[in-house]
């Protein structure tokens, strides 16, 4: 199991991928919005997404786990 982390403080803008979804290193699995600006987050590895610990608009730490991968 891969836990991916927020890299910086924000809200979840927009999910772009869906539970069971197969993703290849650096596909975009949400998009953040912090400071006005759109930061996607990258899968760090190609896997299998197990769970989405987010939802669109949920405020997010940096640090917080959003996504597993296996």
């Amino acid at each position: 199991m891969i836990e991916v982390e927020a890299q910086i403080t924000g809200n979840v803008w927009k999910i772009e991928k869906s539970v069971g979804d197969e993703v290849q290193e650096e596909d975009v699995l949400l998009i953040i919005e912090s400071m006005k600006m759109e930061i996607p987050l990258e899968a760090p590895s190609a896997g299998r997404i197990a769970e989405i610990r987010v939802a669109e608009g949920d405020a997010i730490e940096e640090g917080d786990i959003v996504v597993v991968l296996e």
